[in-house]
């Protein structure tokens, strides 16, 4: 089905993040996940928020003025090794689930 369509896959994932913390998210996605952070193109950089990629994978990270988290949403990454990723996470302070 999804051939018909012509689909081939997701692009990225745009996620929300609060205003003035962009760096919070680089020192978690480029830092820890070694994720690589891509320019935003010049319309929309002054915007403030922060792309980065990895394996095809693309994260747009947008400000909004009045954030709310959300309660479920999240990108969900499948890796090779995920003893690694545990202590790599576990290593930089993070629980992972």
């Amino acid at each position: 089905m999804s051939g018909e369509s012509g689909m081939l896959g997701i692009d990225h994932v745009q996620l929300a993040i609060p205003p003035d913390t962009e760096d919070t998210c680089r020192r978690f996605y480029v830092d820890v996940l070694g994720m690589r952070e891509i320019a935003k193109p010049p319309a929309l950089a002054a915007r403030g928020g922060l792309w980065v990629e990895s394996g095809g994978v693309q994260l747009h990270f947008g400000v909004e003025t009045e954030f709310h988290p959300a309660r479920k949403a999240h990108p969900a990454i499948a890796v090779t090794d995920l003893n690694h990723w545990a202590k790599r996470l576990a290593d930089a302070g993070h629980t992972p689930h």
